[in-house]
C-alpha cells in the first residue's frame, strides 16, 4: 500500500525477495500535465509493469472496500506513503497486521513531512522505522529502526532517495525476521509532529541567520521550493551551503551568488526561474548575471 516515488523501491524489493503480492493499493490516478489527463501514480505504474493486481479506492471507509480487502487473506500489509487513513477493520484484516515504513526516528517527526522537517530543523540524524500500525498517527510500536546522518549540503530530494532505499532493505529484513521481532513501544518523551509543508513557508526571509536560510532552502527542495525575488522575478533556490560573509541581508556579496543573511551568508548552488528548468549557479549566472551589491527581495 503506497503511492509516490518513495514507495516504488519498496514494491520492487518485496517482489525481488519472492513475496507473493496479492494486491497493490495506491491512490487513484489524478489529472496531470498540459492535457490534464488522469495519470497513474508511480506505484500504480510500476505495479502494472510487474503484472500485479492494482486497486485504487478513493477511501477505505466503506464496508464494501473493507470486505474486499479482508477476502485477500493477506499475511501482512506493507504500508509506505500510501496517503489514506486505514480504518480499524483494515488494520485488523491481515493475519500479522499492517507494517508501516516511516522516514524518521520515531517518536520524532510523526506525520506527513518527516524528511522536510528533519532538514529544516537542523537534525544531525534521521532514519527509517518499521512500525506496527495502530489507529493513532504513527504511534505504533517499532519493530526495527536504522539511523543515518544527514549531510551538511543534503536536500530533501537527495535524502528522500536514500531513505527510500534504506526502507526497502529494512522491510525485507523485518518480514524475514518477523516471528522473532519484539515490538518496542514508542517513548512519550521526544514526540514531535511533521506538519504538512505549506507554501507560505517557502519565501526566504534574508534577515534570518544563514543556518536557518540554508536549512529552509535544502529542506524545501525540490518542492515547493524556497524562493526569493531577483529584479522582480520569482526564483526558486534549490541547493545551498553555508559560507563566511556579512552584509545587508539579501545583498549579493560577490558576482558568484554569495548572499548575506541576518548572520553569515549562503552560497546559492542551484536555482530555477519561473517557467525554466533548474540550473547550477554557473549556468544560471550566464543567463542572469547577479553582480555584487544586487539585492534579493524578502518582501
Amino acid at each position: 500500500m503506497g503511492t509516490p516515488d518513495f514507495s516504488v523501491p519498496v514494491l520492487d524489493a518485496l517482489v525481488e525477495a519472492g513475496h507473493d503480492i496479492v494486491a497493490v493499493y495506491c491512490q487513484p490516478p489524478r489529472p496531470a500535465g498540459r492535457g490534464k489527463k488522469d495519470r497513474p501514480t508511480p506505484v500504480h505504474a510500476r505495479a502494472e509493469a510487474l503484472g500485479l493486481t492494482v486497486r485504487h479506492p478513493v477511501s477505505l471507509k466503506s464496508s464494501d472496500e473493507q470486505d474486499a480487502f479482508a477476502v485477500l487473506n493477506a499475511d501482512v500489509a506493507v504500508v509506505v506513503a500510501y496517503g489514506l487513513i486505514l480504518p480499524q477493520p483494515i488494520l485488523d484484516a491481515p493475519a500479522q497486521g499492517c507494517l508501516n515504513i516511516h522516514a524518521s526516528l520515531l517518536p520524532r517527526w510523526r506525520g506527513a513531512a518527516p524528511i522536510h522537517r528533519a532538514i529544516m530543523s537542523g537534525d544531525a540524524q534521521t532514519g527509517i522505522c518499521i512500525m506496527q500500525m495502530e489507529a493513532g498517527l504513527d504511534t505504533g510500536p517499532v519493530l526495527m529502526r536504522e539511523a543515518t546522518d544527514i549531510g551538511i549540503e543534503e536536500t530533501t530530494d537527495q535524502l528522500h532517495d536514500r531513505l527510500s532505499i534504506m526502507g526497502s532493505k529494512l522491510i525485507v529484513e523485518a518480514l524475514h525476521d518477523l516471528p522473532d521481532l519484539t515490538p518496542e513501544p514508542q517513548p512519550e518523551v521526544g514526540v514531535t509532529y511533521a506538519a504538512k509543508i505549506d507554501k507560505s513557508e517557502a519565501r526566504i526571509d534574508w534577515s534570518r541567520p544563514a543556518a536557518e536560510v540554508d536549512r529552509q532552502i535544502r529542506g524545501l527542495s525540490p518542492f515547493p521550493g524556497a524562493w526569493t525575488e531577483i529584479d522582480g522575478d520569482r526564483v526558486k533556490l534549490l541547493a545551498s551551503r553555508l559560507v563566511e560573509g556579512q552584509g545587508v541581508p539579501g545583498e549579493a556579496l560577490d558576482d558568484a551568488l554569495t548572499v548575506a543573511c541576518g548572520e553569515g551568508a549562503v552560497d546559492l548552488l542551484r536555482l530555477q526561474r519561473a517557467g525554466k528548468g533548474a540550473q547550477d549557479k554557473e549556468t544560471f549566472l550566464r543567463g542572469c548575471p547577479i553582480p555584487a551589491g544586487s539585492r534579493l527581495s524578502s518582501e
